[in-house]
């Protein structure tokens, strides 16, 4: 089973640089069902495998300009107060809840990147001030990333660009910037309680990383309206099998 979880990496990671977020959702199901890890543990495993990629990803916009350093730690401080009271209370929380908020989450994540494929408007004009409404959904994807393991890049890309008046491939950076401060408080917010799988991370971590590089090099031959539908069909396809392992819920 290993192969196939390195495999999902591999695509994690190039939707992480050719969508600039979203493919981090993809990580505790991988893990869980792919790799049959316990979902505490999964999750917990998920938050540095995301952060660490994110926060190369991170690197290599800042080096070209596309991160609004004193925005990311703006909304990022913010965001890493939920993340870290999200890991505190995920401990109290059934698993099979955390499951299915991560499907619910996954849903939500494929009708957004439909939406946005449909309009097809990365380029539309921004508002010229920023909305408190920005920093109130800093909180709540921080309260979902240390609950659930997910970066949230696909709630904080499109905050920052309507909220925040931040064009967006510098939405996109700084939307790396966030989910790497956001993983690692919502890390801290679960340590102690887990015992992370570190080679198994780092094997993980490395996949992804070049699943990165190569989405980045791969993008400005793709066109982005056919990315953002085939990874939501593929989005809803994972939400409902996850939601179906967890009816009983529902």
């Amino acid at each position: 089973m290993l192969p196939l979880a390195l495999f999902f990496a591999a695509i994690i990671g190039l939707a992480l640089g050719m969508l600039g977020g979203g493919g981090s959702i993809l990580t505790v199901p991988v893990l869980v069902y792919v790799l049959h890890i316990e979902p505490k543990l999964a999750i917990a495993m998920s938050l540095p495998i995301v952060g660490f990629t994110s926060a190369f990803g991170a690197w290599r916009h800042a080096r070209i300009g596309n991160v609004q350093l004193r925005r990311a730690f703006l909304f990022g401080g913010i965001a890493m107060t939920g993340a870290y009271a999200g890991g505190r209370v995920a401990r109290y929380i059934d698993p099979r809840v955390q499951l299915a908020i991560l499907g619910a989450m996954m849903a939500g994540a494929a009708v957004s990147m439909l939406r946005s494929a449909a309009r097809h408007r990365d380029d539309a004009p921004v508002p010229h001030e920023t909305s408190p409404f920005l920093y109130l959904v800093g909180l709540g994807v921080g309260l979902l990333t240390g609950l659930v393991g997910v970066g949230g890049g696909f709630l904080i890309v499109p905050a920052l660009v309507v909220f925040g008046s931040v064009p967006i491939k510098q939405a996109v950076g700084t939307s790396l910037a966030v989910i790497a401060m956001n993983c690692a408080a919502g890390f801290a917010g679960q340590s102690g309680e887990e015992h992370v799988r570190w080679g198994f991370v780092a094997a993980f971590t490395v996949v992804t990383t070049a699943g990165l590089l190569a989405g980045t090099a791969i993008v400005p031959y793709v066109r982005q309206v056919t990315l953002k539908r085939g990874f939501a069909v593929l989005l809803l396809i994972i939400s409902a099998l996850v939601l179906w392992n967890n009816r009983s819920l529902l």
